[in-house]
């Protein structure tokens, strides 16, 4: 029986991982809700600029058991010099039928728009999700982690993809013995927190926002985001916020840091299957009265004060606040190889790599 490819079915689209993976192998979906938005070209500020994009499915027997997305992310090439289309959501069953006809309806997206290379895992860019997970396979993941089986990389590899830009996400035992000391912050020289609280949530998340930008612009691939993407990124996190761990380092009345912490909704997510539905409330209170693990989204500092010990003082505090708010792991989201400053601060913490991954390329003709 042949492998059918559609473009464009949303519905296809949510359901293809829950058909490809199994239970075990610790996939965890965004909420359906959210699936739609993404792919939504009025709603989604990345489609809404004018930047191209399709997704596929394949179906095997009438189910969809694989999928992908392209897209040419045109600021990020004129911003880095590229010029690449970027890939994501790719999610496929152990099917190289499946997997190749998705691959190269990517690839034909690819040439089509002029692009002479291909790479991903990006859902949708650089500042969400990213990669594939090629190490570390069975370690439960947190919110905002890729996760994929073994096979999945295979299946790049076999179709011409190398990997590239290695990454790990990861996790910190907040029951362990052991303090992570670090210079603490200097109030007489004018240095506060702002906790993002829902009263002043669209106020500290603008303020993130510019902290992200300034921080990380020297990243590769990095391309700062608009106040509608970022909003779009960020605007439901209130529902699940813990003002506790988050929070806005503020130098006088200029934001200096930022520490974006929330609780882990993976548990609710696999309880719920990613759907809303009438047993939703409760699955969402029993998290509520049993969560014990959060997850760092991202944390950064203006790029005029790297090196004073404030983003160190910034995890200290965060994690002291973990601790007595009752939560026992802590989990943080990708870091590159080449992010030596970052992978010291994740020592010092006394943090433990949870998954190994990796961008994947292929150039086109």
């Amino acid at each position: 029986m042949t492998v059918e490819l559609r473009q464009g079915d949303v519905a296809a689209f949510f359901d293809a991982p829950f058909n490809a993976y199994d239970q075990a192998d610790g996939y965890v979906s965004p909420l359906r809700t959210d699936i739609v938005r993404m792919l939504d070209p009025v709603r989604n500020p990345l489609w809404t600029t004018g930047t191209p994009f399709a997704f596929w499915t394949a179906h095997r027997a009438g189910r969809p058991i694989g999928r992908v997305i392209a897209h040419v992310h045109r600021q990020s090439n004129a911003r880095h010099g590229t010029e690449r289309a970027q890939f994501g959501f790719f999610d496929c069953a152990d099917d190289t039928e499946a997997a190749r006809i998705l691959l190269d309806a990517a690839t034909d997206f690819t040439r089509t728009h002029g692009q002479n290379e291909l790479v991903g895992n990006f859902n949708l860019t650089a500042m969400q999700q990213a990669g594939v997970m090629t190490g570390g396979f069975g370690a439960r993941a947190y919110t905002d982690m890729i996760v994929n089986p073994p096979h999945v990389p295979r299946l790049l590899e076999a179709n011409g993809f190398a990997r590239f830009f290695p990454m790990q996400t990861f996790e910190l035992d907040l029951a362990a013995e052991g303090d992570f000391a670090a210079r603490p912050i200097d109030a007489a020289a004018g240095f506060s927190f702002a906790p993002i609280a829902r009263g002043s949530f669209a106020a500290r998340m603008e303020e993130a926002r510019l902290v992200l930008n300034d921080g990380f612009a020297g990243n590769p691939m990095f391309v700062p985001l608009t106040a509608d993407e970022f909003r779009f990124q960020a605007g439901e996190m209130m529902s699940i916020l813990d003002p506790r761990l988050s929070s806005v380092l503020m130098h006088g009345d200029r934001p200096v840091g930022a520490i974006i912490c929330i609780p882990d909704l993976n548990g609710f997510l696999a309880a719920t299957r990613s759907r809303i539905g009438l047993a939703t409330p409760f699955h969402y209170l029993r998290y509520r009265l049993r969560r014990r693990r959060a997850v760092i989204i991202f944390y950064s500092v203006v790029s005029d004060m790297h090196g004073q010990g404030l983003m160190g003082a910034m995890l200290a505090r965060t994690v002291a606040a973990l601790r007595v708010a009752g939560y026992t792991k802590l989990g943080i989201t990708w870091i590159a190889d080449g992010n030596a400053a970052s992978l010291r601060q994740m020592e010092r913490l006394g943090a433990t790599p949870l998954h190994r991954l990796h961008l994947f390329r292929k150039a086109i003709a």
